[in-house]
């Protein structure tokens, strides 16, 4: 396996980041998750671009995002893959043992592995714990994934791929990797993003070509939507026939399988929308 780190491919066998990297010891750091179909990324530019605000968020140096074309381009030359996850990692890089940051610049990782075509449908459960809408990293999409770990795995001991949250005042939020939508009365909703969700690249896509409306929903929404469906970069749209102990017979729905048929064709139409 061939991976770039700091200015070129490795063998990922032998690739060795610092133990004393930001991203390891404090989580200092952030991240972008992309599909890959026949060795080509999809929505690149929009995800550079949301690593690029995610590391003004954090206070890291601008990535430069022709390095990290570069480096998406050799990866995918180099491990191709039919259907993909392409990781790029940029962190604080070598720093102390405490949370200030050093002085060395930033570590910028890439990879690629393979993956599978998600279901049409999944389970969800809802979890106790809570998004901070005004917390620090609101929005962010970084490396300190720790809450979402713990948060997946209550997930999986209960037959469900995604956990999603409320907000600290009761509003739905989102899942631990994906934005959620529900339907209500033909229409489609999803929280905005100052509920504190992660501005989802497939959920912004999803928006444009479907109509969905952001609303302020409380967490109790998914007690009565007709459908819920959820969106992310390997999901793209992926409808749930389950929540918690709430059954959804016959997803995806008719409005959860127009938006999966949608998606599907303006995706293939355009991979860099």
């Amino acid at each position: 396996m061939r991976i770039w780190l700091d200015g070129g491919l490795r063998d990922g066998e032998t690739a060795r980041v610092s133990v004393f990297d930001h991203g390891l010891t404090v989580g200092d750091g952030i991240f972008e998750t992309v599909k890959v179909t026949e060795s080509r990324p999809f929505a690149l530019t929009r995800h550079l671009e949301r690593l690029a605000r995610s590391a003004r968020g954090l206070g890291l140096p601008d990535p430069d995002l022709d390095e990290v074309r570069r480096a998406c381009t050799a990866v995918l030359e180099a491990e191709p893959v039919a259907l993909g996850r392409l990781r790029i990692t940029y962190t604080g890089g070598h720093g102390p043992l405490g949370s200030d940051r050093g002085d060395r610049g930033p570590t910028l990782m890439v990879a690629v592995g393979a993956t599978t075509r998600r279901p049409d449908s999944t389970a969800a459960v809802t979890v106790p714990w809570t998004r901070n809408e005004r917390g620090a990293l609101a929005g962010l999409k970084t490396t300190s994934y720790a809450e979402n770990v713990v948060a997946l795995a209550r997930a999986s001991q209960q037959g469900a791929t995604e956990a999603l949250f409320a907000n600290t005042v009761g509003q739905l939020c989102e899942g631990t990797g994906s934005n959620v939508f529900v339907v209500l009365g033909g229409e489609i909703h999803t929280p905005p993003v100052a509920s504190g969700c992660l501005a989802g690249i497939t959920r912004a896509l999803t928006v444009e070509w479907t109509g969905a409306k952001e609303t302020d929903l409380p967490l109790s929404v998914l007690e009565d939507a007709d459908e819920v469906f959820l969106t992310s970069s390997l999901r793209d749209v992926q409808a749930v026939h389950r929540v918690d102990g709430r059954a959804l017979p016959g997803a995806p729905g008719s409005v959860a399988a127009k938006a999966m048929r949608l998606f599907a064709e303006r995706s293939a139409d355009d991979l860099d929308p």
